[in-house]
């Protein structure tokens, strides 16, 4: 890998396509991002795909296709324990059949649809929920880097479940470890990922909400078990990345998206920035 600081696509170039398809990630890798970050979560078969959210409502025409109100997907009758919305309560085939793509020029969340070629955008629609083997065999044939991300949505059908099928995936595709990094908020899922398969690096990801506080005295800071932090960027500010890196971190942060910002950190000895637009830092 690169010596210099890693510009990590965000759930793959989300802010010039549908965010955690292989169209995202095609993208990302054109503009020349360094690696691209995805999340694998559980399907209810126990299959794994590249999907944020633990709704399928905001990324998908999951509203149009299952008829639920949006506001009230519980009201929706569906067997099982899992509101009809929910990922977890749909196979992997089921999942297939929706469209991931067409929201994102509709919703336009980032206001980049006019800069964005419009055959490009017709392109968008139809991209499907890519399974997590499907990225991994797309990275590889790129000949390129991923950090996965383990999604714990509290599914699991048995203890350790998740990350035994990413180790699964990670062979059956075939890609080369040094390829991977693995990241959670699930640190009992990276023991247990550093005990079975000691080859992949593993990055431990700090603060999920945006208001939390970070007490530097934390194990997970002055310990030796984690050497690589994946930490909120609103939540350190550079003297923090400085105390920690002297302390023999390597820190990563997310979500990195203004240039100055940018500046400031990498001044301050950050290892990787992950962002959501990777094509301003290229």
């Amino acid at each position: 890998m690169p010596g210099f600081v890693e510009i990590i696509a965000h759930r793959g170039a989300r802010s010039l396509a549908p965010e955690n398809t292989l169209a995202a990630a095609r993208l990302a890798h054109r503009l020349g991002a360094h690696r691209w970050e995805t999340d694998a979560a559980l399907t209810r078969d126990g299959q794994l795909v590249l999907f944020h959210d633990e709704t399928l409502t905001r990324c998908t025409n999951a509203v149009q296709v299952l008829g639920y109100d949006p506001q009230a997907p519980e009201k929706t009758f569906w067997p099982g324990p899992y509101t009809i919305d929910r990922l977890a309560s749909h196979t992997l085939v089921d999942l297939a059949l929706l469209d991931a793509g067409s929201w994102f020029e509709q919703d336009d969340a980032y206001s980049t649809v006019f800069d964005i070629d419009p055959q490009t955008l017709t392109g968008f629609r139809g991209e499907c929920i890519p399974s997590l083997y499907d990225g991994l065999v797309l990275t590889k044939d790129l000949d390129w880097y991923i950090n996965v991300e383990l999604k714990d949505h509290g599914h699991e059908p048995e203890l350790n479940f998740h990350p035994a099928r990413v180790l699964t995936e990670l062979a059956r595709s075939g890609i080369p470890p040094d390829r991977v990094t693995l990241s959670s908020f699930n640190y009992d899922w990276l023991r247990f990922l550093r005990q079975h398969a000691p080859e992949y690096e593993l990055q431990a990801l700090v603060g999920a909400r945006d208001d939390e506080f970070l007490n530097f005295n934390d194990p997970l800071f002055t310990s030796a078990e984690f050497d690589v932090l994946n930490i909120n960027a609103l939540l350190v500010t550079p003297s923090d990345i400085r105390r920690l890196k002297g302390a023999g971190k390597r820190i990563n942060l997310f979500t990195v998206n203004d240039p100055h910002d940018c500046m400031r950190f990498v001044d301050a000895g950050v290892k990787g920035l992950f962002t959501d637009f990777p094509q301003r830092f290229i």
